[in-house]
Parts: C-alpha cells; sequence; structure tokens
C-alpha cells in the first residue's frame, strides 16, 4: 500500500476541529485533488502526480477511506455505507452543499497562502465531484473542475438534474461567472448513469458558456473501446495513451489549469 503513495509528503490539516490526512506532491500554483470513492486509490495517486509533474502543487485529502488501498467491491460498499450516514457528507441532498465544503475551502486559503499564484484549482471526482462547484463561492477557488460528480445519486429524475449544492451558493458560483469570468469544467463518459447527463445539462442551463462540459463517448461499439460501464475518467478508466479520449481529457484538464493557475 505505501508504494502507492511513494513521492508525497503526508501531514495533518484541521480546521474547526476536524482533522484529515493530506498528501502533496511537486511545486508552483496548488490543485486540491480530492479523491473519489471508496478513497484515495493507487489511480488517484497516480493522478496527482501527473498534476504535480504539469507544474502544480497537488494537494490530496484524505476524505475517508484507506490511503493507498486498491479498489475492491467490498471496500467500496463498506465506505459507501459509512460516508452516508457522515455528518460530513449529505449524499441524498438535491439541494444543500455539503458540510466538508467549509474544511476543504480552509485547506485551499491555506494551500494559495503558502504555493502563491492567483489562486488555486480544485478537482473533485465521482461521490466528491461537485465538490468544486461548492467551492467556487470563493474566490481563492479560480479553476474548478468536475469530473463525473455523482452528487446526488441519481435516483429520480429531479436527482439527476440535482448539483449538491444550494441555491444560494449556486447564485454566488453564478455571479463570479459573470463578474470574474469564471469557468467550470466538466468530464463523464457518455452512458455513465452515475453521472448522468441531465446533471450536464443543468450546468449548462445555470452557468451558459462559462460550462465548459467534456463528454466521452462510450456507446457500445465506440471508436476507443470504452466499456459501457466506465465512469473515472481520470483514474481508474484512464488510458495512458495518445489519441485516446480519456488522455485528451486530462491533456484539457492540465491546460484548463496552466491557463487559470499560471496566468501573470
Amino acid at each position: 500500500m505505501t508504494d502507492a503513495l511513494d513521492g508525497f509528503t503526508r501531514s495533518q490539516f484541521t480546521h474547526r476541529g476536524v482533522t484529515h490526512e493530506v498528501l502533496r506532491a511537486g511545486s508552483g500554483p496548488a490543485v486540491i485533488v480530492i479523491h473519489e470513492m471508496p478513497g484515495l486509490t493507487p489511480a488517484d495517486a497516480a493522478f496527482g502526480r501527473r498534476v504535480a509533474g504539469a507544474g502544480f502543487t497537488a494537494v490530496l485529502p484524505v476524505l475517508f477511506g484507506e490511503p493507498g488501498r486498491p479498489v475492491s467491491g467490498g471496500y467500496l460498499a463498506r465506505e459507501i455505507a459509512r460516508v452516508c450516514v457522515s455528518r460530513e457528507f449529505h449524499a441524498f441532498a438535491r439541494r444543500e452543499t455539503n458540510p466538508v465544503t467549509a474544511w476543504l475551502l480552509a485547506l485551499a486559503r491555506q494551500a494559495h497562502a503558502e504555493c502563491g499564484g492567483p489562486g488555486v484549482g480544485a478537482l473533485g471526482m465521482c461521490f466528491t465531484g461537485g465538490f468544486a462547484l461548492a467551492m467556487s463561492v470563493d474566490p481563492t477557488v479560480v479553476a474548478p473542475v468536475l469530473s463525473q460528480p455523482s452528487l446526488p445519486f441519481p435516483v429520480g429524475a429531479s436527482f439527476k438534474r440535482a448539483l449538491n449544492i444550494s441555491d444560494t451558493d449556486l447564485d454566488l458560483v453564478k455571479t463570479r461567472a459573470e463578474s470574474e469570468g469564471l469557468c467550470l469544467l466538466g468530464l463523464r463518459f457518455s452512458h455513465d448513469r452515475g453521472s448522468p447527463p441531465e446533471r450536464f445539462a443543468r450546468l449548462r442551463e445555470e452557468f451558459g458558456a462559462a460550462f465548459i462540459g467534456v463528454e466521452i463517448d462510450s456507446s457500445p461499439g465506440n471508436a476507443a473501446g470504452i466499456p459501457k460501464l466506465a465512469h473515472s475518467v481520470l483514474t481508474e478508466h484512464f488510458v495512458d495513451e495518445p489519441g485516446h479520449p480519456t488522455r485528451a481529457a486530462l491533456d484539457e484538464v492540465l491546460a484548463f489549469l496552466a491557463e487559470r493557475l499560471h496566468a501573470g
């Protein structure tokens, strides 16, 4: 397990009595990389190294799970059950911002103070995909990326369109997009039921051209051979081959971060 985390420094960060472990690598403006379910996997760590290698400080908080442990069915089921009853996460809230956002924003502010730059990037994946949207209420966050946002769980029509953010916070982010030129980048596979197309449609309705949606073809018989059940664009279903759609998505993410975090 420890080999998966080679190259990272490990520390603790506490805000308002809540403490989580944080892994860091690289130098330059900070990017808060928020791992997916069931925890910070070897694939998440590999993505963090790619971010660090592109000229950023990759900051990886450990919000749940065991850092470095690979995905398995039992591990996934256990962590979903545990996190869904945690006070830090509201997995079924359609119009409510997750409480853990306050902790993440405190971490982002500290990282910005330490690393400099015009602000920080925030990238969430799967269960945490929408956290980058909620963090965008704060001017510290200037490069939000939503990779296959899955909360609230899409168990009905209204939940498929929901963004897991309060109306007040959503309005604040929209105001930033209109007045500051904030843009949001989103990634998903076209046939991913865990991150449904209705959610990206809603983001386009709310943000217009300020939302850049990248939807990778995962339909049966697609040219890249991507499985229909593909979900994790940048990690578990990432293929590091030139010309592969997920590699193109990674390149777009890194270019998006560079444009906004290396400005000036």
